[in-house]
C-alpha cells in the first residue's frame, strides 16, 4: 500500500472517528493498519499537519457548525469535541477562531473553515470535504454531461439491438419505476424542491429536505429560498474550481461519496425528468403557456 493509499484510508476513517473524540493516537493508527510513527509521518507529509492536529482541527470545525445550529449548549458542544470542560474548550476554540464560542454563536462568520495546508475540512452533518487533485471548470462539467449523454444513448441502442421488431415498434407506456412511482403534480413539486434542499444539506448549507406533501404556497416559499441558495452554491463552486471536490453524503445509508460536479449533474438529470412530467400534467390541465420547457429559447433570451 502506497503513502497516498494510507492517507486516503486515514481520510476514510475520519468521519467515524469524529464521533469518538477520546480515541487515542495508537487506536487511530491501528484502524489505519500502520504504526503510530508511520501514521504521523505519512499524514504529516501528505496533509502538512500531524494526524492529531488534523483531527482536532476538524473537531473544532464541527464544533463551530454545532454552535451555529444552536441546537446544543456550549458545554455539550465542548464534550462532543473531546474537551472535559467549558473553559478548556473556550481556550482552544478562541485560539483557533480568534473569538469565543458564545461570540461565534451570536455572530457567525460565513466561512467556518480553519486554515489547513491540505484543504480538507469538515462538512456537516458528519463528513469531510476533500480538495481535488486538479481544478475543474464549468466547461469540464458541461463536457462530462455531454459524454454521459453520448455514452447512455449508445448503451440504450446496444440493448435495443437485442429486441424483436414487435417489441421495438410497440407503443411506449410511461414508466418511472425506480425514479418516481405514480407521481402527482403535487408530489413532483415536492420532489423538485426537496432535491434542492437535500443537496444544500449535503454541502453543509441547509438543514435537510422534507418529502411530505405540502401546499403549493409552501413549496413556492421553500423554492424561493432553496432555489436561490442552490444557484449561489453552484456559482461559488464553479468560480472556485471545486467541482471535483469530494463530499460525503451522510443522508444515504450507507453514506456515499460524491463530487460536487456529480451532484450538479444528478440534479440537472433528475430535475429534467420531473420537470417534463410536471409540464405534461400542466398541459393536461389546460395550462400550456410554458410549452415543453425547452431551455434553448430561454438561454438564448
Amino acid at each position: 500500500m502506497t503513502s497516498a493509499d494510507h492517507f486516503v484510508r486515514f481520510l476514510d476513517l475520519l468521519p467515524d472517528t469524529l464521533e469518538d473524540p477520546a480515541l487515542s493516537a495508537e487506536d487511530l493508527a491501528g484502524r489505519a493498519y500502520v504504526s503510530r510513527f508511520h501514521l504521523d509521518r505519512l499524514v504529516t507529509a501528505a496533509a502538512g499537519e500531524p494526524p492529531g492536529a488534523f483531527r482536532r482541527r476538524l473537531l473544532l470545525e464541527r464544533a463551530a457548525h454545532r454552535l451555529v445550529d444552536g441546537a446544543t449548549t456550549v458545554l455539550d458542544v465542548a464534550i462532543e469535541a473531546g474537551y472535559g470542560s467549558h473553559e478548556a474548550f473556550t481556550r482552544a476554540f478562541s485560539r483557533a477562531y480568534g473569538i469565543t464560542p458564545s461570540a461565534l454563536r451570536q455572530a457567525p462568520p460565513h466561512n467556518l473553515e480553519l486554515a489547513a495546508p491540505s484543504g480538507v475540512h469538515f462538512v456537516p452533518p458528519g463528513g469531510v470535504c476533500l480538495p481535488a487533485a486538479r481544478r475543474a471548470t464549468a466547461m469540464d462539467l458541461l463536457i462530462r454531461m455531454i459524454d454521459h449523454h453520448v455514452w447512455l444513448v449508445g448503451e440504450i441502442l446496444d440493448r435495443a439491438a437485442t429486441l424483436d421488431p414487435a417489441v421495438l415498434d410497440a407503443p411506449v407506456t410511461l414508466s418511472v419505476e425506480g425514479v418516481d412511482d405514480n407521481p402527482s403534480l403535487r408530489q413532483l413539486g415536492v420532489l423538485l424542491v426537496a432535491q434542492e434542499e437535500r443537496w444544500l444539506a449535503v454541502a453543509g448549507e441547509g438543514s435537510g429536505p422534507s418529502y411530505e406533501d405540502a401546499d403549493v404556497a409552501d413549496l413556492q416559499r421553500r423554492h424561493g429560498i432553496a432555489g436561490a441558495r442552490f444557484r449561489s452554491l453552484v456559482g461559488r463552486l464553479i468560480e472556485e474550481g471545486r467541482l471535483d471536490d469530494v463530499v460525503l453524503d451522510t443522508l444515504c445509508d450507507p453514506p456515499q461519496e460524491y463530487t460536487f460536479g456529480g451532484i450538479i449533474a444528478h440534479v440537472l438529470n433528475f430535475a429534467a425528468h420531473r420537470r417534463s412530467l410536471a409540464l405534461g400534467a400542466l398541459a393536461s390541465a389546460g395550462v400550456t403557456d410554458l410549452g415543453n420547457g425547452d431551455p434553448r429559447t430561454w438561454v438564448a433570451a
